[in-house]
């Protein structure tokens, strides 16, 4: 059977085994491994960038990140009895995954904005809530954005590792194309893998645009990870601050 023929036959598009359902559940993983990696890294991140503390913490913990090789901490999570093999394993390996980069570009972000914004805030009465939800935030969204829509498509395409320890997903495809020796299936599940994190890609990419301000949106680094600390450009800053002192006043 080629490939064509497999995604015509509509035996594959029902069932517990067809494509809906598998993308779904790979969705799910992904869905909870963002929550769960958002939950940890976003406060942390808030907090240490609004006080201008943790450069080295940040930076170490990104570096872990990418030396941590998902595939060996999915295999140990699920090698836990109280974990066990499955979705939950690979949901909490992905969080794990997803955390440092998310916690760095945050930070970056926040600690990226130039001090004398903050100066300008705090002379406008600006206490350290306000200055954190009204200027700097939305002065660091570029990066903050960026990080959440790079690492999202990372995880929905990572999370076909999940059915190498017997969880769902696209990658259920993949695993027992190997077993059966059947290119076909092996070919199809690549391609629905690809194609989700594209769709995912292209769906993010809107929403980035969208959750950025206006005039920050030239600054967007169009789903990059910043390699270094950002720090915006003056005449974005003067564009954006009134907007957010109007909404402080407010």
């Amino acid at each position: 059977m080629s490939v064509i023929e497999w995604f015509t036959d509509p035996a594959n598009w029902t069932g517990p085994n067809g494509i809906p359902v598998r993308t779904w559940q790979q969705l799910v993983m992904s869905s909870t491994a963002m929550a769960l990696a958002l939950l940890v890294a976003m406060p942390v991140a808030l907090a240490l960038g609004h006080r201008g503390k943790g450069v080295l913490l940040a930076t170490n913990i990104g570096n872990v990140g990418r030396a941590i090789p998902t595939l060996g901490l999915l295999v140990i999570l699920a090698s836990i009895p109280e974990i066990g093999v499955g979705n939950t394993a690979a949901a909490l390996a992905l969080a794990i995954f997803a955390i440092p980069p998310l916690l760095t570009n945050t930070f970056r972000g926040i600690a990226g904005v130039d001090p004398e914004v903050r100066d300008a805030a705090k002379g406008m009465g600006m206490g350290g809530g306000g200055l954190l939800w009204h200027v700097e935030i939305p002065l660091a969204m570029p990066l903050i954005a960026a990080g959440i829509r790079t690492t999202t498509v990372q995880v929905v395409a990572t999370a076909s590792l999940a059915a190498l320890v017997g969880g769902g997903g696209l990658g259920r495809y993949v695993v027992d194309g190997f077993a059966l020796q059947d290119n076909t299936l092996i070919i199809a599940g690549a391609i629905l893998t690809a194609a989700l994190a594209m769709a995912t890609e292209g769906v993010l990419a809107l929403l980035q645009r969208w959750a950025t301000p206006r005039g920050l949106r030239d600054t967007a680094t169009g789903g990059e990870l910043a390699p270094e600390a950002t720090v915006m450009e003056d005449d974005h800053i003067g564009a954006a601050l009134p907007t957010a002192s109007r909404g402080d006043r407010d």
